[in-house]
């Protein structure tokens, strides 16, 4: 999954695509290198961030996908936490919603049901910048959330095909915290679902490219069917070398 920042402040690549032009050049690139699924996000989740209105991820996001489509042949996924922008991207042809709300809400759930669509749900106790504490470990707490996203997310109606979960990398976790979840990989995984992992330059890897294939490893080792990467071309070598 090849990650496409089309925001001004994002913690690795703010403002490189910000620009519809840009954007859509980075995406066939991105397409051309390998990616499976394109995930794009108009609003950034990095630690000292602001959130945006649904208004505004819109007025960033649409000007892009009304061309990003007619450009790239592989599924795209909309990164967002706001039921009314993941709606707006599915009808223009989006088809997975990359949730990091850390909730299975209803109405997100209506606007997967409706229109048939994929949904990540990825483990959040906080945000970036929340350092909570995990009892009797990380891996057991998160791996309990998950499951139960996903079996509220199922009593919405939602098919078990239609989800995939995600650890949540770096959102309320320490550097230990995130360490033990990409090693426990296997802990974490629900059969049925897909498991994605998404390190890429954050904290954990130490905002390195080296970093990064290192967690990427680490989350490969333990099960990972989806990798959310930046690079995708160091990626796809060390997937397919």
């Amino acid at each position: 999954m090849g990650i496409l920042n089309i925001t001004p402040d994002s913690f690795h690549d703010g403002g490189a695509y910000a620009s519809p032009e840009k954007a859509i050049a980075r995406a066939v690139a991105m397409q051309d290198e390998g990616a499976d699924i394109l995930d794009i996000g108009a609003q950034s989740t990095r630690p000292g961030g602001s959130v945006l209105s649904a208004a505004e991820e819109l007025r960033r996001l649409l000007p892009v996908l009304e061309l990003l489509m007619e450009h790239i042949n592989i599924p795209v996924s909309i990164d967002t936490f706001y039921p009314e922008v993941a709606e707006q991207a599915l009808k223009r042809g989006v088809q997975i919603v990359n949730d990091v709300s850390g909730r299975a809400t209803e109405a997100m759930a209506q606007v997967v049901k409706t229109q048939v669509a994929g949904w990540i749900l990825m483990h959040n106790n906080g945000g970036a910048d929340a350092m909570p504490s995990y009892k009797p470990d990380v891996v057991t707490v998160v791996a309990k959330a998950l499951r139960e996203m996903t079996k509220q997310a199922m009593a919405y109606g939602i098919e078990a095909s239609q989800l995939c979960v995600d650890p949540g990398i770096g959102f309320g976790k320490t550097l230990e915290d995130n360490v033990l979840l990409l090693a426990n990989g296997a802990q974490l995984k629900i059969p049925g679902m897909a498991y994605l992992v998404g390190a890429s330059r954050k904290r954990v890897t130490g905002g390195t490219l080296e970093g990064t294939l290192a967690a990427n490893a680490l989350a490969l080792q333990g099960g990972a069917n989806i990798l959310r990467v930046h690079d995708v071309k160091k990626a796809m070598r060390q997937i397919l070398p």
